[in-house]
C-alpha cells in the first residue's frame, strides 16, 4: 500500500481555472490593490518611525500591525500576480509549504496584535497612573516580538507536522496554499490525526484571543461610560481597533468556515474571492482608518500634504518669474 505513494515536488493552483476570460482585467485589479497596500502601510511606518512624537506604545504597535500586513500580503500577491500571466499555475512543494507558513503567521500575529492593542487600551484608560510604568519601550517590544514570534513558531510546528503526510495528490483547489490544503491530500486519514490535535489547539490558543479582547472592550466600554473624558478618549482610540477587529474576525470566519465546512457546490469565483478577503480588504482599510481617525497621525499627513503643496506653488512662482 505504501509502494503506491509518489513523492510529490509540485503542485497545481486550481482556484484560477475559472478566471481564463478575464485574466487582464484582475491583473490589473491585482496590481492596484496591491500597490495601495504597500503605499498606505509604508507610509504611515515612515510616519512613525520618522515623527519622534509618535515613539508611543500605541503608535509602536500600530507600527507592528502594519508590517504584518505588508508581510502577509508578500506571501501571496506577487505568486498570484505571476500566476494570472502563466498558462500553468504550479508551485513547489517547499515553496507551498512557505506560503502555508506565511498566510498563517500572518492572520494569527494580527490577532495577536490586536490582543495587544486591547491591552495597551485597557491600561492607558482604566489605570493611567500606572500606565507609562508597566507598557515601558522596553515592554513594548517585547510584546511586539511575542506577537510575531509565537504565531510563527505555532505556525511552523503545523507546517512541519504536515511535511511529514504522504500525499496522493497534487491538485490544490485554491488560489494558494493553506495547511489544511495540503492535509486533505493525505493518502491515509490516520497520519493526520496527530495535525488535527496541533491544529484545534491552535484555534483554541487564538479563539481565547479572540475572547480576551472582547472581553477587554466590554469593560472598557462599562468603564468609560460614566465619564465624558474616557468617552471621548474611547471614542478617538478604541473604535479603530474595534473597526479593525471586526473586519478581520469577519473575513477570517468566512474563509476557515468555507474551508472546513463549505461546500464543493460553491462558484469557483465565490470560493476565491472568500479566501482572499483578509488578504484585501484588512491591510488597506487598516492604515486608512487609523491614519484618519487617530489625531496624530490624521494632523502629520496633513501637515505633509500641506507642505508638499506650498513646495509645488513656490516651484511654479519661481518658473514664472523666470519666465
Amino acid at each position: 500500500m505504501m509502494n503506491n505513494v509518489s513523492v510529490i515536488s509540485v503542485f497545481f493552483l486550481a482556484g484560477l481555472n475559472e478566471t481564463r476570460h478575464y485574466r487582464a482585467i484582475l491583473f490589473f485589479l491585482s496590481l492596484l490593490c496591491y500597490c495601495i497596500i504597500i503605499l498606505v502601510n509604508v507610509s504611515l511606518i515612515v510616519i512613525i518611525i520618522l515623527d519622534n512624537n509618535l515613539h508611543e506604545p500605541m503608535y509602536v504597535l500600530l507600527c507592528a500591525f502594519c508590517m504584518n500586513g505588508l508581510y502577509g500580503t508578500t506571501g501571496f500577491y506577487p505568486k498570484f500576480l505571476w500566476d494570472l500571466l502563466s498558462p500553468v499555475h504550479a508551485i513547489s512543494y517547499f515553496g507551498c509549504l512557505a506560503q502555508a507558513q506565511v498566510m498563517y503567521s500572518f492572520a494569527c500575529s494580527d490577532l495577536s496584535i490586536l490582543a495587544v492593542m486591547a491591552y495597551d487600551r485597557y491600561l492607558a484608560i482604566c489605570c493611567p497612573l500606572e500606565y507609562h510604568s508597566v507598557m515601558s519601550k522596553q515592554k513594548v517590544v517585547q510584546l511586539v516580538c511575542f506577537s510575531w514570534l509565537t504565531p510563527f513558531c505555532i505556525m511552523a510546528t503545523n507546517i512541519f507536522l504536515t511535511s511529514r503526510l504522504n500525499l496522493c495528490s497534487q491538485f490544490i483547489s485554491r488560489l494558494f496554499c493553506v495547511n489544511w490544503s495540503v492535509v486533505k491530500l493525505a493518502c491515509f486519514p490516520a497520519e493526520t490525526t496527530v495535525n488535527n490535535i496541533v491544529a484545534y489547539i491552535t484555534i483554541i490558543i487564538y479563539v481565547f484571543h479572540g475572547f480576551f479582547i472582547v472581553w477587554s472592550y466590554m469593560y472598557l466600554i462599562k468603564t468609560c461610560a460614566n465619564s465624558i473624558e474616557n468617552r471621548a478618549k474611547f471614542m478617538q482610540t478604541c473604535v479603530p481597533h474595534l473597526i479593525s477587529l471586526l473586519t478581520f474576525l469577519v473575513t477570517i470566519l468566512f474563509d476557515v468556515m468555507t474551508m472546513r465546512f463549505g461546500s464543493k457546490n460553491f462558484p469557483q469565483n465565490l470560493q476565491n474571492f472568500v479566501a482572499i478577503e483578509f488578504l484585501l480588504i484588512p491591510p488597506i482599510m487598516n492604515p486608512l482608518i487609523y491614519g484618519f481617525k487617530l489625531t496624530k497621525i490624521r494632523m502629520k499627513i496633513f501637515s505633509f500634504a500641506s507642505l508638499k503643496v506650498k513646495q509645488n506653488s513656490c516651484g511654479l512662482a519661481v518658473m514664472h518669474s523666470e519666465i
